[in-house]
């Protein structure tokens, strides 16, 4: 797997973050940077050490999966992306509530609920062999970056870009799934 793709994986995986800093910067009753930069920290960190759990927890069970890896990592990025996408269908049809409270104990749990798809994401890259520390690095930093503009975009356009961040994440893991399915599937 190249850069591009990892980078391709980073966007997909940073679509949920994304979707949540919009809707935090949608509730704001202006701009705050500080809140901006703490979401994107807590957002971008744990989208860096959940995928470094799920290659532990993978490369232990390495040598029992060898064989299907590729299914399994075509099957976690799919239900992945697809359930981004299903999340985005059943939200746009729930009215939308909006409050601006930024306490610790909901990011940390936000934070979290948003990285989980990073833990399995983890676990298929060490079934690929992938650089754990480049890829994890990558994945945090990018999330931090289009966590941080979320805020920033989310104060001043609104729920606009919401729904169409999440729908094209996901189609974008699938696609990656797809892709590393029909490369082992051709050797």
């Amino acid at each position: 797997m190249g850069w591009a793709e990892l980078v391709l994986i980073a966007l997909g995986l940073s679509m949920d973050a994304f979707a949540v800093s919009l809707g935090k910067g949608m509730c704001m009753d202006r701009l705050r940077p500080r809140s901006a930069l703490l979401i994107a920290m807590f957002f971008g960190g744990f989208q860096a050490l959940m995928p470094l759990l799920g290659w532990l927890l993978g490369s232990q069970f390495e040598q029992y999966i060898t064989a299907v890896d590729h299914w399994i990592a075509f099957g976690l990025l799919g239900f992945i992306g697809g359930k981004m996408i299903y999340d985005v269908w059943k939200a746009n049809r729930e009215p939308d509530t909006c409050d601006f409270d930024l306490r610790l104990r909901e990011l940390l749990l936000l934070a979290v609920a948003t990285s989980i798809d990073a833990l399995a994401v983890g676990i298929t890259f060490s079934f690929l062999r992938i650089a754990i520390l480049p890829a994890a690095s990558l994945i945090g930093s990018i999330t931090f970056a289009v966590s941080f503009a979320g805020v920033f975009i989310g104060s001043k356009f609104g729920t606009k870009l919401k729904s169409k961040a999440e729908f094209l994440g996901g189609a974008v893991l699938i696609l990656i799934g797809a892709k590393i399915l029909l490369e082992h599937l051709a050797y």
